[in-house]
């Protein structure tokens, strides 16, 4: 079973884009090649044509190898979920949810043998691994119970890159740090070191990395330059270092909620040029932005107290009133329905809930969970759009008919009623479609109506789904990667 591995001194390393990168660089010299996490901790999550539900991250890796992104690939996913629990996703679908203190008791084997029938799996399909790691692979309180570091990597017998993020300051202590803390046959992988994020003159580094490979004995294969981040990191925490994106004549406002998920909803808007996106908390001032996005949420009902405690609840209603635009996607569409209901206790405490009523709808959360993808056609706000997704809720939701609402004052967003609604005035909008704003053409008539009320000249519609940037933004990744990396001492022969 030919495999590489790669792991990081830290989080935010740099793990996920050098692995991107390799597969892309590999995939076009010719090797039939495959992303794998054994195990990974993420609210970003993709599902596969067989509705099973993966880290994003390996989503992205698969599409950059050429290959259609499968549950082997990431065969187990922790969406952390508050109170120290995660849901449990094995083999692309959900089993229960755990506290971290009981996750290796009950977990732990189960796990081990999920990860080896997935690479067992691969292996018969594809000539190499790219084998991703998480965290740090030198936790000395979880190396005990670590699936997807040097576990892996030993299994393999996989050449191992080490790498490090030179931009937050201490790279050659994390290094030798790591490495000093491995033990002599996991050490014995690492066959090369990687210093990601460098800014500035190499010359500048030549004494470090001599010092480096003399007290270590590995040599460093690369020395990867700052990039502008391409992709979103895995964690929401990187949603607290992002500043606006773009100076657009549109501002739109994502409400970063305590528990958000799947935020690479928005990439496309990001690389929008007439877009400037901005994520609030909830304890910020709303302002008076162009668009207010409610977005997905691991625990719906819990981040739904929250906007209600902040104020931030009354201040979108109150947003709307007044003529503005709101969207709600997954949780964030619950979240603008009458109530939400809890009644087995799946988010935690069991219970009715009143929601932010902008939209005639009622939610039950169930422990069954819809994940699969989705091809539909437009009702709003252009008919006839095909429009391209997928679905992860455990929520059910259905139209609540009362007195106040007026005949015909709510529309299926699609036709498939059961995705989403908008109002009469397309102000007030709600889906259940991740991925909505990948498509193209619906992603512009979106933002063609909200210039339209600006008095702005609307944007061409006939342009490419979000696929196509980010194919570009894969070829110019793995070109700067390529370029100062030495793939060739780690390749297997």
């Amino acid at each position: 079973m030919k495999a590489i591995m790669v792991v990081g001194t830290t989080s935010h390393a740099g793990k996920s884009l050098l692995s991107a990168a390799i597969c892309r660089i590999l995939a076009r010299r010719g090797w039939r090649v495959a992303p794998f996490k054994g195990q990974n901790m993420a609210l970003n999550s993709y599902v596969t044509t067989s509705g099973g539900e993966i880290g994003y991250a390996q989503a992205v890796q698969a599409w950059a190898a050429g290959v259609t992104p499968t549950v082997d690939m990431n065969p187990i996913l922790l969406k952390p979920q508050g109170n120290m629990t995660s849901q449990v996703i094995l083999k692309g679908k959900a089993v229960g949810k755990v506290s971290a203190a009981d996750y290796y008791e009950q977990y732990f084997d189960l796990g081990w043998q999920a990860i080896t029938e997935s690479l067992q799996h691969l292996a018969a399909e594809f000539d190499l691994l790219v084998c991703e790691g998480a965290g740090s692979p030198a936790e000395i309180n979880l190396k005990h119970r670590d699936l997807t570091n040097m576990r892996v990597a030993k299994h393999l017998n996989a050449p191992t890159l080490l790498v490090v993020d030179i931009d937050r300051g201490g790279a050659f202590a994390h290094v030798v740090g790591t490495l000093e803390l491995l033990e002599p046959e996991e050490r014995a992988l690492i066959r090369g070191v990687v210093i990601n994020k460098f800014r500035g003159q190499r010359s500048l580094l030549e004494s470090g990395i001599q010092w480096l490979e003399e007290r270590t004995g590995i040599p460093v294969l690369g020395v990867i330059p700052w990039i502008e981040d391409l992709f979103p990191a895995e964690d929401s925490l990187d949603l607290l270092e992002r500043k606006h994106s773009n100076q657009g004549e549109l501002e739109i406002a994502v409400v970063r909620l305590p528990r958000i998920s799947n935020f690479t909803d928005f990439d496309p808007l990001e690389a929008e040029p007439s877009v400037s996106l901005k994520y609030i908390s909830p304890k910020q001032e709303l302002g008076h932005p162009d668009a207010v996005i409610i977005p997905g949420s691991k625990t719906t009902i819990a981040d739904l107290l929250v906007l209600q405690r902040t104020g931030m609840a009354e201040a979108i209603q109150n947003y709307a009133a007044a003529g503005g635009t709101v969207l709600g996607i997954c949780g964030g569409f619950q979240m603008l329905g009458k109530f939400l209901a809890d009644p087995e206790g799946v988010e935690g405490e069991a219970g009715r809930f009143k929601g932010l009523n902008l939209l005639p709808i009622q939610t039950v959360i169930t422990g069954q969970k819809v994940a699969r993808q989705r091809q539909v056609v437009s009702n709003f706000p252009q008919v006839g759009l095909p429009v391209a997704g997928y679905e992860i809720h455990q929520g059910r939701s259905r139209i609540v008919e009362t007195p106040n609402t007026a005949p015909n004052a709510y529309q299926a967003l699609f036709d498939d009623p059961s995705l989403g609604l908008v109002d009469n005035y397309q102000s007030v909008w709600g889906t259940y479609l991740h991925g909505i704003f990948d498509n193209g053409a619906w992603r512009r008539a979106w933002l063609n109506r909200l210039r339209q009320q600006r008095g702005l000249k609307s944007l061409p519609t006939g342009v490419s789904n979000y696929r196509k940037q980010r194919e570009t933004m894969l070829n110019t990744l793995a070109a700067i990667v390529e370029a100062n990396l030495d793939l060739a001492k780690i390749l297997p022969s």
